[in-house]
């Protein structure tokens, strides 16, 4: 059996798809939700849970590759795992470059469709704690004084503590004082972790 926190969301306008698909991943213990189109998945299912899309690449009103470029801009990950027919298929190897899982062509085996959710759901897994850990440190940024930020702007770019109090304006000791609570504050041990996070957050020196 599957957790029964991971959701796979089906995205095709073709009922009789939505069906065989619904009907073949409940069986094999999944929680799936259907979609008749991208606009509809946009409006009612809830994107922060784990688990995978399967998405139709070609479909009326949005497509499937559009909807992948929203949630990338919108930084919602949720690993894609496109179905096509075989003239699509020069799109879906787009698609692939630019972040999804794979594609299958209808009709598709469902052996090979099982083992691609699986891949899909550790690799959701994988990214959710990613992302679940930048946001604990954009959080704790904000915690930090004005002061604490300028000191761990320099200590991420690098700069010893006798530069930081010189470009400062402080003394030597009271950035050390700053460069602890810094480290305190941000929950990290080493210099190492505070530039990895810093990052993955993407955070602007």
């Amino acid at each position: 059996m599957t957790d029964k926190d991971v959701v796979i969301y089906v995205i095709d306008d073709d009922i009789s798809v939505r069906k065989s698909l619904s009907l073949l991943l409940r069986s094999a213990g999944y929680t799936v939700e259907t979609f008749v189109s991208a606009e509809e998945f946009l409006s009612k299912a809830a994107r922060d849970r784990i688990g995978c899309i399967i998405l139709d690449v070609k479909m009326r009103g949005m497509s499937g590759l559009d909807l992948q470029e929203q949630l990338s801009r919108n930084n919602q990950y949720m690993p894609i795992i496109f179905i096509t027919g075989h003239g699509d298929i020069p799109m879906s190897v787009q698609a692939v470059k630019k972040g999804a899982i794979d594609f299958l062509t209808k009709p598709f085996d469902d052996t090979q469709l099982l083992s691609l959710i699986e891949s899909a759901i550790g690799k959701c897994r994988q990214e959710k704690t990613v992302l679940d850990e930048v946001r604990d440190f954009r959080r704790r940024l904000k915690t930090l004084t004005p002061r604490e930020y300028d000191v761990f702007l320099q200590v991420v770019s690098g700069s010893l503590n006798k530069q930081i109090a010189g470009r400062l304006n402080i003394k030597e000791h009271t950035d050390k004082v700053h460069r602890g609570r810094v480290m305190q504050k941000l929950g990290v041990a080493s210099l190492a972790d505070l530039v990895r996070l810093t990052e993955k957050a993407k955070i602007s020196l």
